[in-house]
């Protein structure tokens, strides 16, 4: 069976050295990142099956972290376990209502939170249904294994032409600007063009052949999937 993997993102480098060594030894593959930025960056690039979210970083904190990662249809599904040293009933309230998925308070005990960590993947796994599966006529997305068939043949996709055709597959109708694109598919990048996104369109359109008309151009917006 393939490890797990579990992305840390904490800013005391203490607590997220004891978090990985402690999950490796259970089995998992462990990814740190020491803040907010860098976690959403990493989260979009390796696809981790749970996420340990400190709350209190500074600059971008937990909260938005997770608000960014439950908005990308690229991240939406990933389980977020929400650590912090606030215990208040209103911190856990916010913290549920931008998306986690579970809430441990510091100081805690290792074992209790590894298994809180299992009970949520085993719910993950429960809980796999349409959302990571999205079918288009002869076209099917496949975003927990990164798969692409059309009429039972997969298609040879690059990582970032999965991320922007599940984007708009996920969401058929709604129309997503150059800018929007590009956040969702490799994370904001000061000198990227918009014109990169319309290269990775006219590849996807060439992959997806007799089918490529499922991908929209909306005049001076962006792109959008068509509604089958």
């Amino acid at each position: 069976m393939a490890r797990q993997t579990v992305l840390v993102i904490e800013d005391e480098e203490a607590i997220s050295d004891t978090l990985a060594y402690n999950l490796e030894k259970e089995g998992f593959d462990v990814v740190v990142a020491n803040d907010g930025a860098t976690g959403i960056e990493k989260a979009r690039g390796i696809l981790p099956d749970l996420v340990i979210l400190d709350l209190m970083m500074p600059g971008m904190d937990g909260y938005q972290v997770c608000r960014t990662l439950r908005s990308d249809a690229a991240t939406e599904h990933i389980k977020v376990l929400m650590l912090t040293a606030r215990s208040e009933e209103s911190d856990e309230i916010i913290g549920f209502n931008m998306g986690a998925d579970d809430y441990v308070t510091k100081p805690f005990k290792m074992k209790p939170l590894v298994h809180r960590v299992r009970a949520l993947l085993r719910r993950s796994g429960a809980q796999r249904d349409r959302k990571d599966v999205v079918a288009a006529g002869p076209l099917t997305l496949d975003n927990l294994q990164r798969r692409v068939t059309l009429d039972d043949r997969e298609l040879d996709l690059t990582p970032t032409e999965f991320l922007m055709l599940w984007t708009l597959a996920s969401q058929p109708g709604r129309v997503f600007s150059r800018h929007e694109l590009l956040d969702t598919s490799r994370g904001r990048d000061a000198n990227a063009l918009d014109r990169t996104i319309d290269v990775h369109i006219r590849s996807l359109r060439k992959k997806l052949d007799a089918q490529a008309d499922l991908i929209e151009t909306v005049r001076g917006v962006g792109y959008r999937f068509k509604r089958v």
